[in-house]
């Protein structure tokens, strides 16, 4: 029975469809169209359109010419298959069955081709575009000057080279396999190719057609053979654990990778000479397809792992010796760790010395202040209005001040959109009105006053500061404090600036604490795009999807629109090659309010280097916190090439070179002009005061030289010396890596206090101190260095060091005094100090009032020397605390055991002593000194259970204590304490 035919669809239907397709064409190019266009006109404002137009361009170019490469490639083959097709077939039922196919796809065979052809070159197009970058590193680059230690071939090639061949090698594999593929089904359709009937299986024409293009795949494997050579100098070595070919690689690998390239060229060979020229059939072409796997396998298989196995793995250490030395001279290279200058430090003193309490490079620039606890603190007390905010962590920068250079925790007054309330928040106020913030606030590190508070010096709303808790004039003044680009600003908060209205300012600008009014403002800058004509607002109003543009009186002729107000965000769209520091900070260069953002060059093909995360290698307790989490990267090659400025009221970005002999960088530079990157000596100087090891820099090379601090390949290989980043001391469960800190400090070996990050290591399973790594600047220069300790060193690391101190059974009696029902204990940065051929540790405790709005406040310090539980002190300051210290030092005989930690020390030679206790007192003071021993006790054991009970007990002693002193002092007498007791109750907070 004869199947109806399917019914046709009525011309109705067709126009309908048709339009609906067009009206999907049209709104989906409009889009791209409108995104273009407003990609433009930002990029032609802050005058980087030759980043925009390279990129574009490059894309369109790959996109056209590797999308018309494959159609044409892929189509002509489909054409040629179809040309081939034998006119007479043989009667079959299969033939039969194919004829209604042949009849659906003959008459209009071209535009089935053309259709294919098409969407297979669509595809590869948006495929080649998203490799720009790729291909102009291969265009552009040149050589580093270093060559790999087993070809003797220029770096510059696996960077720049080897990366866009391998893509092209991938485009040349896919469109064979899809041309074989499509040229099979054609053969196959129109009789070239049969399954069944008498006679030959395939044609001539069809079997030279097919065989031509599995030699050409063949041979595409050969150059992927030759390539792989290459390669394997970045792949993983399992037996030495590192990157980079090893001793099987080499002596197996790489001649068996040679051996089948010869041996595929062969096979390619054959296969057309048996299928076109001798025999004419496929039996010898598949016998040599068969033998090229066998060699596969068994050359590049199992040979090698013949010989890891039984030559390698039983002399692993020997072995691989000569390739993991190149591996830790390559990671050396690739990451800036050559220069990095290791000393050894003995920290053999463990009394604390006299000199601490005359010092004047180290101990006045101890930083207190914490830049993540004191966000609040500056919120509270500079907030004025509530939509203002400083962000979760502030940042260190130093100044000179008074002729005086020191560190300042530094934070911008910035807008919060997400603070505004429901009236402030509508398109008005939020786009028009509140438009920026105000002001760089700033105190020095090193001081507290008022209780614990910072010491304002700058960034007050009024001519001057009113409050007696701060400077009476602007110490760091900004010619212009407005702040219309900071990092509260989301993707959706842009601003409409521009004169409102004739005479009249539009724009919140600040409270007055003169009058308790307000004040208005109108932006003046020359950054935004203009939106005064029709046809802007127009644009603007489609991209945002707001008909406000085209509506509100609050658009004029003079209104320019900001919006890409992240700096962080306008550097990585200004230049999208480089990695970006996920933690900009802001300075005052010049009066105006400069955010510096660091940027990376990064590769991952540098030969023998080791391959890292970048987002997990700069993972730590701030991360998210106040920076940025950087993207699942992974690279071999890292510089801090550039260094990035944003202008905080006009949005100028400035792209300055910082490494002038990186030659990625000078690849990108000449990629998009020659003159996208200004030159190092075009840095102003006094921008460059401000600049800074950068962190996300630092926290690779750190975790790096864990590993690669050693570089005899016989330790590295046995691992016994390596280092760990220690937990976040405080909270050491948490898993969490400890964040290196900014320092204003002289360590040994330095001429002069720097200002440096530091962090401290330990040894790889242990908890003492390995080692101090500090990255700072001298003359324009990055300078990494690294104090190491001997290996059985008694002084303690980050954790044991917050422990000891925490858990001395008399300072827990002060902390837990501190902290209540009602506030709440923080410890800021624990820094570690060199002094003295010893280690000073400095911690900050801070309390926090659990009622609303309370902020942290500075009340003690906790001190510490030598291995951190011999000597320390929790005092009001740190002038206190180094006197306490100090005193320590001078009651400890030579050899002898220090005192306890807070106890009564013994009378001075020629003075009495305390009266003997008796009575209750005596009985109660005993009391203590058995609670104290078993808090001693306790703690030694480990058992925390039994620690909370022993201090708890002690607590009850030491009440009962007092009462009884209480009752047995006459008025006005003194009254002696137990020893290893407390001296006395906390004291007040410390003052400036």
């Amino acid at each position: 029975m004869r199947s109806s035919p399917l019914p046709r669809m009525s011309r109705r239907g067709r126009v309908t469809i048709g339009v609906l397709v067009g009206v999907f064409v049209l709104f989906t190019l409009l889009g791209w169209g409108v995104q273009a266009w407003t990609d433009w006109l930002w990029f032609e404002e802050v005058r980087y359109t030759q980043v925009f137009t390279g990129v574009l361009v490059t894309r369109l170019l790959l996109f056209l010419s590797v999308g018309v490469a494959m159609a044409l490639f892929v189509g002509g083959n489909l054409w040629l298959a179809y040309r081939l097709r034998p006119q007479l077939r043989p009667h079959s039922l299969e033939q039969a069955t194919l004829e209604r196919y042949r009849m659906l796809i003959s008459p209009r065979i071209g535009t089935w081709i053309a259709l294919t052809s098409v969407v297979l070159g669509l595809f590869a197009g948006l495929s080649a575009q998203s490799r720009w970058n790729q291909w102009l590193l291969f265009r552009n680059g040149g050589d580093f000057g270093v060559k790999d230690p087993e070809f003797g071939v220029d770096v510059g090639f696996y960077v720049f080279q080897l990366p866009f061949w391998r893509y092209l090698l991938g485009v040349g594999f896919t469109a064979v396999v899809l041309a074989l593929l499509g040229a099979l089904a054609v053969h196959y359709i129109f009789g070239g190719v049969r399954l069944q009937g008498v006679g030959d299986r395939m044609t001539n024409a069809a079997r030279a057609h097919l065989s031509t293009l599995v030699a050409v795949f063949v041979l595409l494997k050969a150059i992927a053979y030759v390539l792989d050579r290459r390669a394997m100098l970045l792949e993983y070595n399992e037996g030495a654990k590192l990157y980079g070919a090893g001793y099987a690689d080499v002596n197996a690998l790489l001649p068996a990778k040679e051996i089948l390239a010869y041996i595929s060229v062969v096979v390619a060979i054959a296969i057309i000479v048996f299928s076109n020229a001798v025999m004419r059939n496929l039996v010898w072409p598949g016998i040599s397809l068969a033998l090229l796997g066998v060699s596969a396998v068994a050359i590049g298989g199992i040979y090698p792992w013949a010989v890891q196995t039984f030559e390698v793995k039983p002399s692993a250490r020997d072995k691989e010796a000569p390739y993991i030395e190149r591996s830790i001279t390559a990671t050396r290279a690739a990451f800036g760790l050559v220069d990095a200058k290791t000393t050894g430090y003995a920290a053999s003193n463990l009394v604390p010395p006299a000199t601490l309490a005359s010092d004047n490079a180290v101990v006045p620039n101890v930083r207190l202040l914490d830049p993540q606890l004191v966000s609040e603190t500056y919120t509270q007390l500079q907030q004025v209005r509530g939509f203002y905010d400083f962000g979760p962590k502030l940042d260190i920068d130093r100044y000179s001040v008074a002729n005086k250079t020191s560190d300042y925790v530094v934070g911008v007054r910035e807008i919060n959109y997400n603070e505004l309330t429901d009236q402030q928040s509508n398109w008005i106020n939020k786009h028009t009105v509140y438009t920026h913030g105000y002001g760089l606030v700033a105190a020095p590190a090193n001081q507290v006053v008022c209780g614990g508070q910072p010491y304002f010096v700058s960034g007050f709303l009024g001519e001057k500061a009113q409050e007696a808790c701060s400077s009476q004039a602007e110490q760091i003044p900004a010619t212009q404090p407005r702040i219309y680009y900071g990092e509260r600003m989301g993707a959706d908060d842009y601003a409409i600036v521009g004169q409102a209205g004739e005479g009249r300012n539009a724009e919140f600008d600040r409270p007055t604490t003169e009058t308790g009014g307000e004040q208005y403002y109108t932006y003046t800058g020359e950054g935004g795009v203009e939106i005064g004509s029709f046809t802007r607002r127009l644009l603007y109003s489609i991209k945002e999807q707001e008909s406000n543009f085209l509506l509100s009186e609050a658009v004029n002729d003079n209104s320019r629109l900001l919006y890409v107000r992240n700096p962080r965000d306008r550097v990585e769209k200004v230049a999208p090659f480089l990695t970006v520091d996920g933690d900009p900070y802001p300075a005052v260069v010049g009066g105006r309010v400069q955010w510096i953002i660091d940027g990376y060059t990064t590769a991952a093909t540098y030969p023998y280097a080791e391959r890292v995360n970048l987002q997990t290698e700069t993972a730590d307790e701030l991360t998210n916190r106040g920076t940025f989490q950087l993207a699942r990267e992974n690279v071999n090659y890292m510089r801090n090439s550039v260094k990035a400025t944003v202008d905080a009221y006009d949005g100028t970005v400035r792209l300055y070179e910082f490494d002038e002999n990186d030659p990625v960088l000078k690849a990108w530079n000449k990629a998009f002009g020659g003159d996208l990157v200004l030159p190092k000596n075009a840095i102003p100087a006094e921008l460059a005061e401000h600049f800074r090891y950068p962190a996300d820099m630092f926290k690779v090379q750190r975790n790096l030289l864990t590993k690669f601090h050693v570089t005899d390949p016989g330790d590295f290989y046995s691992g016994q010396d390596f280092w760990q980043v220690p937990n976040v001391p405080d909270a050491p469960d948490s898993g969490q890596k400890q964040p290196p800190y900014y320092l204003f400090t002289q360590f040994p070996g330095q001429e002069a206090p720097r200002f440096q990050l530091t962090a401290a290591v330990t040894p790889n399973g242990r908890q003492n101190l390995a080692a101090l790594i500090s990255g700072s600047y001298v003359d324009g220069q990055p300078k990494l260095e690294v104090l190491e300790l001997p290996d059985q060193t008694r002084i303690s690391g980050p954790v044991q060091v917050h422990q000891q101190m925490t858990n001395n059974a008399n300072i827990r009696q002060q902390l837990n005094l501190l902290s209540s029902n009602q506030a709440q204990v923080q410890y800021g940065n624990l820094l570690s100090l060199p002094f003295g051929d010893g280690m000073l540790y400095v911690e900050p405790v801070y309390v926090k009032s659990n009622q609303q709005d309370a902020y942290p406040l500075l009340q003690k310090v906790l001190l510490s020397y030598g291995d951190g539980g011999s000597y320390v002190v929790l005092a009001d300051n740190i002038t206190d605390g180094i006197k306490q210290l100090v005193d320590q030092g001078k009651r400890a005989a030579p050899g002898s055991t220090p005192p306890p930690s807070g106890g009564t020390p013994p009378p001075p030679s020629g003075q009495p002593s305390a009266p003997p206790l008796t009575g209750e007192l005596a009985a109660a003071a005993q009391r203590v000194q058995t609670a104290i021993a078993e808090v001693k006790a306790a703690q030694t054991s480990g058992d925390f259970e039994r620690y909370g009970r022993a201090l708890k007990t002690l607590d009850e002693a030491m009440t009962a204590f007092q009462q009884a002193q209480q009752a047995a002092t006459p008025t006005g007498g003194a009254s002696p304490t137990p020893s290893g007791s407390p001296s006395g109750s906390p004291s007040p907070a410390p003052g400036g």
